[in-house]
């Protein structure tokens, strides 16, 4: 389907297994390839949509150096965006709880950026879904956290884990950019290029 695009070697900068299962998902091949410590600051001043943007930019920009001409680089960058505060990745159990209880029985969105990097072009784009979680028991989230050790995530949970078949109560806008790579979106940039 996307023919187009066999003039690129395809490279998934990402280790996330959520987003190699979803770009696996396509029937794409692809490599991954990760850099170590890439800085994932963004300037205070940034909308909701713009921050993700610009850390998955701020990847992208870290391989320019080893793209070569026939690579096709994808990066991304997924926030929880609750009450005008970015909610990332926790630094331990504790701070995984506090994000987990505040966003209990409250809606927020999920902002995916994603970069397309080749030698010649880059192009981004960002993709919203707003997430009701129910109302959470303490018991809940500390069951959570505790099997689960979303420290790796986003807001501190994934949608595809237990958390999610308990807590969601509603998602408006695409389940897998919930998960971390808005799939169908991307499917539609890539028959573009």
């Amino acid at each position: 389907m996307l023919d187009n695009l066999n003039k690129y070697k395809i490279v998934l900068a990402s280790n996330s297994p959520r987003r190699k299962e979803l770009l696996t998902g396509l029937g794409l091949k692809y490599s991954v390839k990760t850099l170590p410590d890439i800085e994932e600051t963004f300037p205070d001043n940034l909308s909701a949509e713009e921050i993700p943007i610009h850390i998955a930019k701020g990847k992208a920009d870290a391989y320019m150096h080893l793209i070569k001409t026939d690579q096709l680089i994808i990066t991304a960058d997924t926030i929880v965006w609750l009450e005008g505060k970015v909610l990332g990745k926790p630094q331990d159990e504790d701070e995984a709880k506090e994000m987990l209880r505040s966003l209990s029985g409250k809606t927020h969105q999920v902002i995916t950026g994603v970069c397309l990097t080749t030698k010649t072009f880059q192009k981004s784009f960002a993709s919203v879904s707003e997430v009701t979680f129910a109302k959470l028991s303490d018991e809940d989230v500390d069951y959570y956290v505790s099997n689960y050790r979303p420290l790796d995530k986003a807001g501190a949970y994934g949608v595809q884990e237990w958390i999610g078949f308990v807590g969601v109560e509603n998602i408006s806008g695409s389940y897998f950019n919930v998960m971390g790579l808005p799939i169908q979106r991307l499917y539609c940039e890539l028959k573009t290029l």
